[in-house]
């Protein structure tokens, strides 16, 4: 599997550390010193691809919206498809997690 060759010490630790944070505000603020403004966009930007991926939105669509690259949308498009299952993984979470918010507020 392809995630093997990502596990290292290192990486334990950093994702360790963002386990570790509790809110958005947290995360801001984490975000904010590790990473460009840049790095973090792109990171956005490819979460937003692949939601618009699994609604089947197409390619057009995404590009036009999303300003990500054909090339962008091709590599979520394989990792959806044939990665680790990360993308599907949290997209799902991010579902339920707003149903349930949205069945809170209608109460």
């Amino acid at each position: 599997m392809q995630i093997d060759k990502l596990r290292g010490e290192q990486l334990d630790q950093l994702f360790d550390a963002i386990l570790s944070l509790k809110t958005r505000e947290e995360c801001y603020q984490f975000f904010d010193d590790i990473a460009t403004m840049s790095e973090i966009q792109s990171l956005a930007q490819r979460l937003r691809v692949a939601k618009m991926l699994t609604e089947e939105k197409t390619y057009s669509a995404i590009e036009q919206e999303t300003k990500a690259s054909t090339a962008t949308i091709s590599r979520v498009r394989r990792c959806i498809n044939y990665g680790s299952d990360g993308y599907n993984l949290v997209l799902k979470r991010l579902h339920i997690k707003g149903e349930e918010e949205k069945e809170e507020s209608e109460e």
